[in-house]
């Protein structure tokens, strides 16, 4: 049963104030779902949209910082808590083990790192959340691709290739969340 979502987004808006919408959109959602956020913590960009939306709406956020970036005063302080940690590795570990799904909004490099990580580690049977991709205005239309071509490349199985979800609407994301299975996690591992 879903309780809490990991959702990674960008400390930058973006240019579009469609990316802006999503993250409200998303923050309303997990309010009235009553779906408690996990997210990095942050007073800025997309996260700071995120938070305060839940917020607003009478959510819960729980943000989960490392020291250095609570130390130069990126942490949100109108959030229900923030979980300080040593550095990022921990922040992942400690947003997964909270968690009972992970998505990502459109963000940059760590955004895409955090989200990729999650679902390689459920291939490997670290991490049994499920994972999804909010396909805001196309966003991640080039990574679907990839991900794509990584099955055509004989990388990506079919089976684990659906245990990844890329979609532009929330009802879509929570349902293939509802209705997720971990992958088959590899025994085999002759050629």
């Amino acid at each position: 049963m879903l309780k809490k979502i990991a959702v990674y987004c960008g400390a930058n808006l973006g240019h579009s104030p469609v990316y802006r919408q999503s993250a409200t959109e998303l923050g309303q959602y997990l309010a009235e779902h009553s779906l408690e956020l996990v997210y990095g913590g942050g007073n800025v960009g997309l996260m700071g949209i995120l938070a305060d939306t839940v917020i607003d709406a009478g959510g819960k956020a729980h943000g989960v910082m490392p020291k250095n970036l609570v130390d130069r005063g990126a942490a949100a302080t109108n959030i229900t808590d923030l979980t300080v940690v040593d550095n990022m590795s921990l922040r992942k570990q400690q947003m997964l083990d909270m968690a009972d799904g992970c998505i990502a909004l459109p963000g940059g490099p760590g955004t895409l790192e955090e989200i990729v990580e999650a679902y390689s580690w459920a291939r490997i049977g670290d991490n049994p959340n499920p994972c999804a991709f909010y396909n805001v205005n196309h966003y991640y239309d080039p990574l679907v691709s990839f991900f794509n071509q990584m099955v055509q490349q004989q990388f990506l199985t079919p089976e684990h290739r659906s245990k990844l979800l890329f979609a532009d609407n929330l009802p879509e994301i929570f349902q293939f969340m509802a209705d997720y299975t971990p992958p088959t996690i590899r025994t085999n591992y002759q050629n």
